[in-house]
């Protein structure tokens, strides 16, 4: 693989500098903002991540406060960021922080990454932003940048690029005027391709402190590269939920422990399409005396490798007194506000209004 240049590289880091977006983790010399910004941010958008980020750090501005927090609370802040085992990873690596380390980020990159859900491109972001270890971060985008500027066709998912790209940023780093420039480097390699090296079709070349050395750009493949083998075909689901209610309350069903979406509050779900006349027999099933029965209106969610395409049923009852079993609990909506019930249902969180 072709080296960066180190003249590219000190000026990458000269164009971050001059050019770095103000985002609310950014330059706070605090490692636990690092930290969780990239767990956040993974797989999530800057847009999505920045509110939830300066909610996140007023309710639990440190790593102490993570680490002790109730899961259900945890799993109520962290939601519209999906993937929602990445909090319980976090708040389990922030334990091991709190009795191993005294309750900081240790600085030094093995450390970081034998701690719980940090792997090598959020041990080397800790690392380098945080503590200027100079040391690698390469994820989705700076493959993305890095193939452009070497002009390589191979499929950037194939583990060998990541491997030879992480490889040659090491290499360029025995540099001691790029070492010393690490955290500026890595980080501008990331906000290169978060701002100007878009995917196809959003590309923004003139403004790139890169154009003058990127192959792809002179030799006009910025649209072909990178090589991106296809994401397998998801998964279908149809789901019928049941949001049974009385007067007050709606009727929740706790997820198992383990799995999708595991430990979160939905509405009861059944995973095939159900008539009118088969929601409601369902409805008795659990014990349940329906008075009113309407149709709400359908919704899709998409995860990584799976839809849920659900459509849904109001099913009002008598006062609900008895619950079919310890997974279940009926809230009123003031109390609903306030538990943890994924983005996945929006579309009936929304509906009846169930969100601050």
């Amino acid at each position: 693989m072709r080296e960066i240049s180190v003249n590219d590289a000190l000026a990458l880091a000269s164009w971050y500098t001059d050019n770095k977006r103000a985002l609310p983790w950014r330059d706070t010399n605090d490692p636990y903002d690092v930290w969780l910004s990239e767990i956040m941010l993974q797989q999530t958008r800057i847009e999505a991540v920045r509110e939830k980020f300066i909610l996140f750090k007023k309710e639990l501005p440190t790593i102490e406060a993570l680490a002790s927090c109730e899961e259900d609370r945890l799993m109520r802040l962290w939601e519209g960021l999906g993937y929602y085992n990445r909090a319980r990873n976090l708040q389990k690596c922030a334990k091991v922080i709190q009795s191993q380390y005294d309750g900081h980020l240790p600085n030094d990159y093995d450390a970081l990454l034998s701690l719980p859900g940090i792997g090598p491109y959020t041990a080397g972001a800790i690392a380098s932003i945080a503590f200027s270890i100079a040391v690698p971060a390469v994820d989705g985008n700076v493959l993305r940048v890095v193939a452009r500027y070497h002009k390589d066709i191979r499929d950037v998912r194939d583990p060998l690029v990541k491997k030879e790209t992480e490889e040659m940023i090491q290499h360029l780093f025995q540099h001691e005027e790029v070492r010393n420039a690490a955290s500026l480097f890595n980080q501008g390699l990331m906000e290169l391709g978060e701002t100007i090296c878009l995917p196809k079709g959003t590309v923004r070349c003139d403004n790139c402190p890169w154009h003058k050395s990127c192959l792809a750009h002179k030799e006009k493949m910025v649209d072909v590269i990178p090589y991106r083998s296809a994401n397998k075909e998801r998964k279908i689901i149809h789901r019928t939920l049941l949001v049974i209610r009385d007067g007050n309350r709606f009727v929740l069903h706790k997820r198992p422990a383990s799995g999708l979406l595991a430990g979160l509050y939905e509405f009861i779900g059944i995973d095939k399409t159900l008539s009118a006349h088969e929601a409601l027999k369902e409805t008795e099933k659990l014990g349940f005396h329906a008075l009113h029965m309407k149709k709400l209106p359908s919704s899709k969610h998409i995860f990584t490798h799976l839809e849920w395409h659900m459509n849904a049923y109001e099913i009002r009852c008598e006062e609900i007194e008895e619950l079919p079993g310890s997974d279940y609990i009926a809230k009123e909506k003031k109390e609903l506000a306030h538990m943890a019930v994924p983005s996945a249902f929006k579309t009936y969180l929304d509906w009846y209004n169930l969100r601050d």
